[in-house]
């Protein structure tokens, strides 16, 4: 997964760059970067690689002061194109783009920025909605760092950096194709989620034991979702961020507390509605931490979220059909019955939220 950051201009990179080269012994690698731009429009993208002349002298076999001297950048232009062909991977909509090594301009030289310049331009069958970059440039180097720029109808869109485990970025256009891209990406992501999130699960279960009309039952399961999508849009912006070390445990928590309710509710007030708001907005953490993993496109960052909450809602109105349909279909046969697997469902949610409760708090160092 990519590390991604707010756009800034890639002059400042440069810049940077070129402080490390004055700033580092000869004899060491002075700068280990690349850069990576990449234009997208509907008909063509519009590519430009700029190469350190230390990564170039490497791959040459010569000296960094000779790249620049006559003759050398003339007979490598053929020699660095299949460089860029082998180890930068371009992929449009689940696709790859074929760059072959004779759509590389000659080498540039960049003398103030003691770099190289390739550049190429490649036709699209249609409009791209995702593109994927995939580099691995100089293995030579573990500390390298390719820095890929998207930009989206000439202005600079979003940026990040490969290096390490991080070889791919993946960038959605602002179109109505990329507006796609992040729908079919970002919903299944939401129902896959809930659906692998027993703790998520169990509290919804634990809400729908109790059984009740069809409207409160749907009470439950929206205030549950617009409290967790509350919060989850708030982490992932960065406005609020408890430590996971904190919101696992009460989540653990929030499963103990709804079946204790529900094994004391007896005849009095049904509060699962006020349960799911109150919890829901915890949950809404957990959520936000799989969102921070995945690594949310900062171009995209609102379809994105709402592609997620749809999916989740999805996954949550398919459960809880399935749920409440059973428990309905068993009291109609037996209130007794349905009162005892409701008790029953109650005891074991209670013994599960338990012990997820001490797993995450003396065996993963939470609420520390």
């Amino acid at each position: 997964m990519q590390r991604q950051f707010q756009p800034v201009s890639r002059t400042l990179g440069a810049v940077f760059a070129l402080f490390l080269v004055g700033a580092t012994p000869a004899s060491a690698h002075p700068a280990p970067f690349s850069f990576v731009d990449v234009r997208v429009d509907a008909t063509t993208v519009d590519l430009e690689v700029v190469l350190h002349v230390f990564d170039v002298a490497y791959e040459l076999g010569v000296e960094p002061s000779e790249v620049f001297t006559s003759g050398v950048l003339e007979t490598a232009g053929t020699r660095l194109a299949n460089l860029l062909r082998e180890r930068l991977h371009f992929t449009v909509d689940g696709r790859r783009l074929v760059v072959d090594a004779t759509a590389w301009s000659a080498p540039d030289p960049l003398v103030e920025r003691q770099s190289v310049s390739l550049r190429a331009r490649v036709a699209l069958e249609r409009g791209p909605g995702v593109f994927e970059v995939a580099a691995e440039m100089f293995p030579y180097d573990p500390a390298h760092q390719t820095f890929i720029n998207f930009y989206d109808a000439g202005e600079l869109t979003s940026q990040a950096i490969l290096g390490g485990d991080d070889t791919s970025a993946e960038y959605f256009v602002g179109s109505r194709q990329g507006t796609l891209a992040v729908i079919q990406k970002f919903v299944p992501q939401g129902v896959y989620h809930i659906l692998i999130g027993p703790d998520h699960l169990l509290f919804l279960v634990g809400l729908l034991l109790l059984g009740g009309p069809i409207r409160r039952l749907l009470l439950v399961i929206t205030g549950f979702t617009v409290a967790h999508s509350v919060t989850l849009v708030l982490a992932v912006l960065g406005l609020v961020s408890p430590p996971g070390g904190v919101v696992e445990p009460i989540i653990a928590l929030s499963i103990v507390y709804v079946g204790a309710d529900n094994l004391l509710v007896r005849e009095g007030r049904d509060m699962r509605v006020w349960i799911a708001l109150v919890f829901g907005l915890i949950h809404g953490f957990g959520f936000a931490s799989v969102l921070r993993e995945m690594g949310l496109p900062s171009g995209a960052l609102g379809w994105s979220l709402f592609s997620f909450n749809i999916g989740v809602e999805i996954g949550q109105v398919a459960v809880a059909v399935v749920v409440a349909s059973a428990l309905m279909a068993l009291r109609r046969r037996s209130d007794l019955v349905g009162r005892r697997v409701a008790v029953i469902g109650s005891i074991a949610v209670m013994a599960a939220g338990a012990f997820w409760f001490i797993q995450r708090v003396f065996f993963s160092g939470g609420m520390a």
